[in-house]
């Protein structure tokens, strides 16, 4: 009998749920969430009610009885750093994500939602390759300051998962490619991966490499600690400026790429944002290719903004002299999900403890 799952993927605009049986997508919906609904609450737990709601009020509309899911999968967030692989979401897991053990993201609320909706109907609950994966290498680790080491904090699931998808259409090994992944949505992570391995990556939520729709990126270090002690903002003020309306929401009031470059066509200081953005990422791109030595077998964009001709065609205009690339738009984010509690759930391999 086929295996029933609801997964989960809470980014930060949105929430993205799909129903799968095995391996097979019945159908998949992105609940799209306005700047002003997510403005309402002060820290993304607060979210966990809102988007709970409007996860069972969607299936309801759809006629899908909760009853009949096997297994609820959620995206996992901003945990203790671990291993890749797929966890059972624990109390001791869920206790940690409402604490934001690991700072505040949308995909901590992956597996709170996971484990509520599933103990409701009697089911196992599990994450998936959390962001906080993390296979930096020793050099990668250093910052220059002890006392801030550089973290592994990316879009892990996603980067695995086209990565693979790559090696299987090449027909090679994942583990013999030196691969640079670019997932670029809410937030931006660029990643060198070797010896299947993401040996470097830049920080996709607080402060490494390129702005987002809605993160600041790096910033000048001496201006921000000038920021920080001016006396005008708060601890919690200036967080919000670096990670939720920092980026295109700070810039042009919207976290929405395809408005960004709408907006573009007709003015000049819009198109030199999101020229910006696109000058930023190549250059992270850039870096990671120094890392590998400069042996890149293929650059891959992937993400909701790899939907747009102009920013992919720009990037590939600055660094295709490095490698060839390849574009995944969207993500396989769902799939992996599945996959990785399907392994579980038929045997292949068992669930990890956090």
């Amino acid at each position: 009998m086929a295996i029933r799952s609801l997964i989960i993927n809470p980014g930060s605009t949105s929430t993205k749920i799909g129903v799968f049986e095995d391996e097979s997508l019945l159908f998949d919906e992105t609940l799209r969430h306005t700047t002003e609904e997510i403005a309402k609450y002060d820290k993304i737990v607060d979210q966990i009610d809102f988007r709970k709601e409007v996860i069972l009020n969607f299936l309801k509309e759809k006629d899908i009885d909760i009853k009949s899911f096997d297994v609820i999968v959620g995206r996992g967030g901003l945990l203790k750093p671990i291993p890749s692989g797929t966890y059972a979401v624990t109390d001791k897991l869920v206790e940690d994500l409402k604490n934001a053990v690991g700072g505040e993201h949308a995909s901590n609320l992956g597996g709170i939602l996971a484990k509520e909706i599933a103990d409701e109907i009697g089911v196992p609950s599990y994450i998936v390759d959390p962001v906080v994966v993390d296979e930096l290498s020793d050099v990668a680790r250093l910052s220059g300051v002890p006392e801030l080491p550089r973290v592994s904090i990316f879009h892990a699931l996603n980067q695995k998962a086209v990565a693979k998808r790559y090696a299987k259409e090449i027909g090679k090994r994942y583990d013999l490619l030196n691969l640079i992944v670019v997932h670029m949505g809410g937030g931006v992570s660029v990643g060198a991966h070797t010896g299947g391995k993401v040996v470097d990556v830049f920080n996709a939520l607080s402060g490494d490499g390129a702005f987002s729709p809605e993160r600041a990126g790096a910033v000048p270090p001496g201006a921000l600690v000038d920021l920080c002690f001016s006396g005008k903002y708060t601890q919690k003020e200036v967080k919000k400026m670096l990670i939720g309306n920092g980026g295109f929401n700070a810039y042009l009031h919207t976290n929405d790429a395809r408005e960004v470059y709408q907006k573009s066509l007709t003015d000049e200081y819009a198109k030199t944002v999101l020229d910006a953005f696109i000058y930023q990422v190549s250059k992270d791109i850039g870096a990671q290719a120094a890392v590998l030595s400069g042996n890149v077998d293929q650059i891959i964009l992937t993400g909701g903004i790899a939907y747009g001709e102009y920013v992919v065609n720009e990037i590939k205009k600055r660094v295709q002299f490095i490698a060839p690339v390849t574009v995944y738009p969207g993500e396989d984010e769902l799939l992996a999900l599945a996959e990785g509690a399907l392994r579980v759930m038929n045997g292949e391999e068992r669930a990890l403890e956090y």
